[in-house]
């Protein structure tokens, strides 16, 4: 990689260079400098870069210069790109449009929430590139309505969170409708050994390119902060942090695409101008959203997941961590949102004391702690101690063998032991038996006194239900035989 290279050095046609120009972009990044070359020399390319790398163009560039001589036939697309979610899709589409405005591809777009009447019709015009996600596509295939037979070039994009959402299965049978003989570049921001076993099974010698390893963010110019709250005041600590920090703009992700509803009307309550974008919206809306936030129509976008790897929104200042990942990977995610192409941005997280697992993965993953920062007015709480929590869990496992080996010299105590573990493993004991026949007159005589005592019991027990004897049903009828089966079966 050479520092002083320039887009111009990589091999691109005059056309493409143009667009880029017109684009603003004066030097390529580092995973464009290493796979442009090898992606024009009609190598498999196995890249391992996160977001806000530039990774995008580092394919369509040269794509676009490779398709640009040939005609697609109709219903049989030249290229494929599969991608995880319809944003990443959209954006994919969008860098298409800006850097092969001087070359005459066509193109289509295959997402859910899009009539696919429309669909079928570009299909049927014949394209160059072909931009989709594996469900729709298959959707598509198995109607009659597309052929893969003639795919040059295939693209996978974001392996691991296809991982991450199950498509993996959906990926490896559209694979094996492809030819054999084509280009294939398969991109991943992380290489655990499912995405390598992919790797494996659909590259051919590819020339390996990893450029900024996960274990630091995409963007060194992201400053992160963390501060640890009540989960009761999470919702005052974000609007504490928006007014402490001047915070104009940003990306709020929340883990679950219900708590994005919550949120939003939380901040439109207290006067934010905010908008939510999920996954169960359908695409018009959440095309409409997000074209409005990047107007600046929309303050503050809550947004689930779903939309971590798909945004690509120009010098987004702020992003919001108002959950913390369970997945640390998804950290780097989201905070690639800002701090692009050189920039500086911010990224807040929000953390409760039950968190700590989380913030011990993502601060283990980026090999520094996350500084913390007090909110004005609510303090800062402590993270729960994980190894703290392991070590009283065995303290008390170990407790009770000791109390075992204490009471084994003791009929009483071991009598109520017994009943203790009877309460815990009762499911496995076999149910208790009727006997008529132990029916006595003793215990007819004293039923009254054991009633109104084990009333009495069961009123000073918990009502939880722990403290109760196990629920052991009578199975069966006992010895005794009912009168009507003593009678014989009349005869046919």
């Amino acid at each position: 990689m050479q520092a002083g290279m320039s887009f111009s050095d990589l091999g691109l046609s005059p056309e493409v260079l143009k667009a880029i120009d017109d684009a603003g972009y004066v030097k390529p990044t580092p995973i464009q400098q290493e796979a442009i070359p090898y992606v024009l020399m009609a190598r498999d390319v196995l890249g391992c870069a996160q977001t806000g790398t530039g990774k995008t163009a580092s394919f369509t560039l040269p794509m676009i210069d490779i398709l640009s001589s040939g005609r697609a036939k109709a219903r049989m697309p030249r290229s494929l790109i599969l991608t995880p979610t319809r944003e990443l899709a959209t954006q994919i589409a969008e860098n298409f449009e800006i850097y092969g405005k001087h070359n005459k591809l066509t193109m289509a777009l295959l997402i859910g929430g899009v009539s696919m009447d429309e669909q079928t019709k570009m299909l049927d015009r014949g394209v160059d590139v072909l931009i989709a996600t594996p469900g729709r596509l298959l959707d598509h295939f198995e109607r009659g309505r597309i052929l893969l037979n003639d795919i040059k070039i295939l693209v996978i994009d974001e392996a691991d969170r296809m991982l991450d959402m199950g498509f993996i299965p959906d990926v490896e049978k559209i694979v094996s409708l492809l030819p054999k003989i084509r280009q294939t570049l398969f991109f991943s921001a992380t290489m655990p050994p499912e995405i390598r076993r992919l790797s494996d099974a659909f590259l051919m010698n590819p020339k390996e390119v990893t450029v900024a390893p996960l274990s630091q963010p995409a963007a060194e110019t992201v400053s992160q902060t963390l501060s640890v709250v009540d989960q009761r005041k999470k919702g005052e600590a974000l609007r504490g942090i928006i007014k402490q920090e001047n915070v104009e703009t940003a990306i709020i992700f929340c883990n679950r695409k219900r708590d994005v509803d919550i949120l939003e009307k939380s901040l439109r309550k207290y006067g934010f101008n905010a908008a939510g974008l999920h996954g169960d919206m359908d695409q018009a809306s959440r095309s409409e959203t997000l074209e409005r936030f990047k107007r600046g129509e929309i303050n503050f976008l809550v947004a689930s997941d779903v939309a971590a790897r798909g945004l690509d929104i120009d010098d987004l200042p702020v992003v919001f961590n108002f959950d913390v990942p369970m997945q640390s990977e998804d950290y780097i995610h989201r905070i690639g949102r800002t701090g692009r192409a050189g920039r500086e941005g911010r990224a807040f997280t929000l953390a409760t004391p039950s968190d700590g697992v989380f913030v011990n993965g993502i601060e283990t993953l980026l090999g520094n702690p996350i500084p913390r920062i007090e909110i004005a007015g609510l303090g800062m709480e402590k993270l729960e101690d994980i190894d703290s929590k392991r070590r009283g869990r065995s303290r008390r496992s170990n407790g009770q063998a000791q109390n075992k080996v204490n009471n084994a010299g003791n009929p009483q105590a071991r009598g109520n032991q017994e009943k203790s573990d009877s309460r815990v493993d009762g499911e496995h004991k076999p149910p208790r038996r009727y006997d008529h026949r132990k029916k006595s007159k003793t215990s007819d005589d004293g039923a009254a006194k054991n009633r109104k005592g084990k009333a009495d019991s069961r009123r000073n027990k918990s009502h939880t239900g722990v403290d109760r004897e196990p629920d052991n049903s009578v199975v069966g009828l006992g010895d005794h035989m009912p009168d009507f089966l003593k009678k014989p079966a009349r005869p046919r």
